[in-house]
């Protein structure tokens, strides 16, 4: 061994390497300190578009996971559990059927934050910040990023009684906001 001292060398500096790779695709899958914060936010919903409007910047949509908002019996705690929407398993509702789409959105992302009230104010804590995959590039098309609200919606409404073509109707609507990221499909749909 003593031969070949440069083997040592070249088997450490190939650990260290691989070590720090490994270091470096933790961090990028690290998203703790994004959604980490002091601010206390005045209702569940202030807390709730607060998370979407990070998460839509960095290319994925939170929604609730599980939440308990009824205070009626004094065991239960209120609660909101927000998640990335393709979090968890899919699960079959008929075990004996065979499905027809062996396929899933799933993929079992482990990212998931607590909304909890303190007082007459709600607090935000991040319970797992590492995701599993790469994250979107753009948010174009997604059936949940793309949905309208209720003004963009009666704009549709209108439009589409007064027989304006879809692509007129999706121009309007990304003139009215910026942000809209609907395809001709979703307008197609909304009708």
């Amino acid at each position: 061994m003593d031969n070949y001292p440069f083997l040592d060398s070249q088997i450490n500096y190939d650990f260290m390497s691989e070590f720090s790779s490994f270091l470096n695709e933790v961090s990028e899958g690290d998203c703790t300190d994004k959604f980490c914060t002091d601010e206390i936010f005045p209702s569940c919903a202030d807390l709730i578009k607060w998370v979407q409007n990070i998460a839509f910047k960095l290319g994925f949509v939170f929604v609730i996971i599980r939440s308990n908002t009824t205070t009626c019996e004094p065991e239960r705690k209120t609660f909101v559990v927000l998640g990335y929407e393709r979090s968890e398993k899919y699960r079959k509702y008929k075990p004996d059927v065979q499905p027809s789409v062996s396929s899933t959105r799933k993929c079992e992302y482990p990212f998931r934050l607590r909304g909890k009230p303190k007082g007459h104010s709600w607090v935000l804590k991040v319970m797992c910040g590492y995701h599993n995959h790469e994250l979107a590039e753009t948010l174009v098309g997604h059936p949940f990023a793309g949905s309208l609200n209720a003004v963009e919606q009666s704009i549709l409404v209108d439009m589409t009684k007064s027989q304006v073509k879809p692509s007129n109707i999706l121009l309007t609507l990304k003139k009215h906001n910026e942000d809209n990221i609907m395809t001709i499909k979703q307008i197609y749909n909304a009708r």
